[in-house]
């Protein structure tokens, strides 16, 4: 009877598939993209010139990619060609020659993308004109059209403000007016910012709607060169009645993100590039319209993603001043903060030489994973996951520059 209660064991181990095999994924590496399902990897480009994450469709059956290749029509110039895979079918398809900050309907198999300022959207198997004057967008969160955003000018008197517009868009697409149509949202004062630190308010993007859609955070920026130093997070109401600034903040470091079902934003706060110092980055919250920071003194959080509604996993080093000797700089580790009680924990330890980054939690495994590596800008990494606790830790796949996942 113990025998046969062991083979039994052995046999569920063996039949049984792990949780990690339940996972879905897309990720880059050497500058190629791959799939991951059911625990097997998948070579789906080998031309090394994989540009930006790959984006899964609504239903989990395209991925949508992008390759940087030179231009078809101006020499010496590069093009970045929008391209989807099914995983099915194993069909690769070109579905624009140069199109940028592409994007999935929320709703349905249709991409939108920007080229030279027209926004267009395609069914996969056609693309049509939208709008024009498009600095940025981001699809209405039932797909029913766009907020857009023009760029500032300038003008003899100096830099407009950008502006932000609303326009619904509806099938036949080749019947959408592409000048007009559009319903002015917002906009932005000249200058914007907190206390005495302000910005030409040149540029808005990054839009993202709360879990409600009651609300839209968004960065707005000065000139190319001057974001690079400082920019600022904004929130708006849905119907433009309340408009705030939120803080200020850089692109090297995580992206702003709503918690999972709740209109309460986390973001890392502070000016200044990475390569001014590892310092003045603080972790923190925005409940509408509450507001805590949890990042201790001494030291810098440099990426996070919510866990749950009330909790996040953040990567944080001590603050150090930069060093063009990667060898100099801090490596981080992962905490996971409770932000009702304001319980920090460190939750991973990388043997010496080594920091963890990108930490993110996949809901479809209750698991958090992130990329092991030297430096901030080490390009071989290795996945590791791990439960929300941190216990279980353990290797994944080696060689992931980034990795996104169908949950």
């Amino acid at each position: 009877m113990y025998k046969l209660f062991l083979l039994t064991i052995l046999f569920l181990q063996l039949v049984t598939p792990s949780v990690e095999a339940a996972a879905k994924a897309a990720f880059l590496r050497d500058g190629n993209i791959w799939t991951l399902i059911d625990q097997k990897e998948q070579q789906i480009t080998d031309s090394g010139n994989a540009f930006a994450k790959p984006q899964w469709s609504p239903d989990g059956k395209r991925l949508m990619y992008q390759l940087q290749t030179p231009s078809e029509f101006e020499q010496n110039e590069l093009q970045v060609e929008v391209w989807t895979y099914h995983v099915d079918t194993g069909e690769k398809k070109k579905i624009f020659y140069d199109g940028y900050s592409p994007t999935w309907s929320p709703k349905e198999d249709l991409i939108a993308f920007n080229a030279k300022g027209i926004l267009n959207i395609s069914d996969t198997q056609q693309f049509y004109n939208v709008a024009t004057g498009v600095n940025s967008y981001v699809w209405l969160p039932d797909g029913s059209g766009f907020l857009l955003s023009s760029s500032g000018v300038l003008r003899p008197d100096g830099w407009t403000s950008a502006i932000l517009f609303k326009k619904k868009v509806a099938k036949p697409f080749e019947d959408v007016v592409l000048f007009g149509g559009s319903k002015e949202f917002l906009t932005l004062p000249k200058e914007l910012g907190i206390s005495n630190n302000k910005i030409p308010a040149i540029y808005a993007g990054d839009f993202e709607y709360s879990p409600s859609g009651k609300w839209i955070s968004f960065t707005v920026s000065p000139t190319a060169s001057l974001s690079m130093d400082s920019n600022m997070l904004c929130v708006i109401s849905d119907e433009g009645s309340r408009f705030e600034v939120l803080d200020e903040v850089i692109f090297e470091v995580g992206k702003p993100k709503w918690a999972p079902s709740e209109d309460t934003l986390a973001f890392i706060a502070g000016g200044g590039r990475i390569v001014f110092g590892f310092k003045n980055k603080d972790l923190k919250v925005k409940e509408m319209p509450a507001n805590g920071t949890y990042t201790p003194e001494k030291y810098a959080d440099v990426d996070f993603d919510w866990v749950s509604n009330r909790s996040i996993v953040t990567s944080r080093i001590e603050e150090k001043e930069w060093s063009n000797d990667f060898a100099n700089h801090p490596l981080p580790s992962l905490t996971f903060i409770n932000i009702d009680t304001k319980e920090q924990r460190q939750i991973t330890n990388s043997p010496e030489g080594f920091g963890d980054y990108q930490p993110q939690y996949v809901k479809s495994i209750d698991k958090i994973i992130w990329l092991r590596g030297k430096s901030i800008t080490d390009e071989n990494r290795t996945l590791w996951s791990a439960n929300p606790d941190g216990s279980s830790a353990q290797k994944w796949i080696d060689n992931v520059d980034a990795i996104v996942f169908y949950d």
